[in-house]
């Protein structure tokens, strides 16, 4: 006979079981972040080593050169990142200097108005700021070597990203074992379907991270901005992270122009082209290149946002947002779980996959009567 319990039990049950969960994320984040990075490298790179193997290459080897091509890419990119931060470096005395000549045009304009200067206090904040770097050197110290163990676990993420490509097939007998059913075929479909969204997901935003790279890119090169490659690329690459990623973004150069050009209209011109961008972005390139499948509508990703900004950092911030489209697949693959599947979905998103869906059913009857009248 089966049980049934009130209501305030299932749901003081699911919030503690949500509790535990969270806690346990928390307290294993400096394995579990480094691991999670190297599940989305090692679900990018199957396909790749997947190749290799077909061309009779050791799986070990395979794999070897997979995380290998992987490292150079992303060690590439970051020469790139740093040598363009070297340059806008040797900016900053000029900066410095514009932003001591908009103080002092501010303080003479508040003096022409109320008959007195003001005192922003410049220079006792530079010396408070000296003055607490010095009373705070052993807690820097300490951040520091917290700091360096923290780098000494990103150098764990090529290692597992290198086991998981290896076990790629042991794990996926696992799962099977594990929550496999009388129907396999299913629990099959539901496994490569999680890992299709994974790389469509982290190959789509790369797409539109380039894309947006180039489009910004071009737009601060049309406003005369020097140092367009660092904006336009760090504002792109910064849109991994919705809503905060692309303002940050945007911010930068503006301020940027505010200060170093001659007139507002261009840092107004930049507002207006970057807002565009994003308008481009998030309506054109990201449902079209990434995809519907990965879809979850703005509350859900502002929520999975904040949440795992607050349980992981900068890392969850990340990774949570993939990690709920996941989840997402999931529940609409699950029996039982369709509910919170829709609850996590695009509601523009379905009404374009159910527009497209009555479109090609259409098209198909269209196809069936003239093959029948043929």
């Amino acid at each position: 006979m089966e049980t049934t319990y009130p209501v305030y039990i299932k749901i003081t049950a699911i919030l503690l079981g949500i509790t535990l969960f969270v806690y346990g994320l928390v307290v294993a984040k400096l394995i579990l972040i480094p691991l999670t990075f190297a599940a989305f490298m090692a679900s990018l790179l199957t396909p790749y080593c997947d190749w290799l193997e077909s061309r009779k290459i050791n799986d070990i080897i395979a794999a070897v050169v997979a995380v290998f091509s992987a490292i150079v890419v992303l060690a590439g990119i970051m020469f790139f990142f740093f040598s363009q931060l070297t340059g806008f470096a040797q900016d900053l005395p000029s900066i410095e200097a514009q932003i001591t000549e908009f103080i002092n045009r501010v303080g003479l304009t508040f003096e022409s108005y109320f008959g007195e200067q003001p005192n922003f206090g410049i220079d006792s904040s530079f010396d408070t700021f000296v003055n607490y770097i010095e009373e705070s050197t052993p807690s820097l110290t300490s951040g520091l070597i917290s700091a360096a163990s923290n780098v000494t676990l990103l150098f764990m993420i090529p290692v597992f990203t290198f086991f998981l490509l290896i076990y790629r097939s042991f794990l996926r007998e696992f799962f099977f074992r594990a929550f496999g059913t009388d129907d396999d075929g299913k629990m099959k479909t539901i496994i490569e379907n999680l890992q299709k969204i994974a790389q469509q997901y982290l190959t789509g935003m790369s797409i539109v991270i380039c894309i947006l790279a180039v489009m910004n890119t071009l737009t601060l090169m049309a406003f005369g901005i020097n140092h367009a490659i660092f904006f336009g690329v760090f504002a792109a690459a910064l849109n991994i992270i919705p809503f905060i990623g692309p303002l940050v973004g945007s911010i930068l150069p503006i301020l940027y122009a505010l200060l170093m050009a001659d007139s507002l209209w261009i840092p107004a011109g930049i507002l207006l082209s970057f807002y565009v961008i994003q308008l481009i972005e998030s309506n054109v390139l990201t449902p079209n290149i990434v995809g519907g499948q990965v879809s979850i509508n703005p509350l859900v990703t502002l929520l999975a946002l904040f949440i795992g900004g607050m349980v992981w950092g900068v890392a969850g911030m990340i990774l949570f947002i993939p990690g709920m489209a996941i989840l997402k697949r999931i529940c609409d693959e699950i029996e039982g779980l369709e509910p919170y599947g829709y609850l996590l979905g695009d509601v523009q998103t379905r009404k374009k996959t159910r527009q497209a869906k009555f479109i090609n059913e259409q098209f198909d009857k269209i196809k069936d009567r003239l093959e029948h009248e043929a």
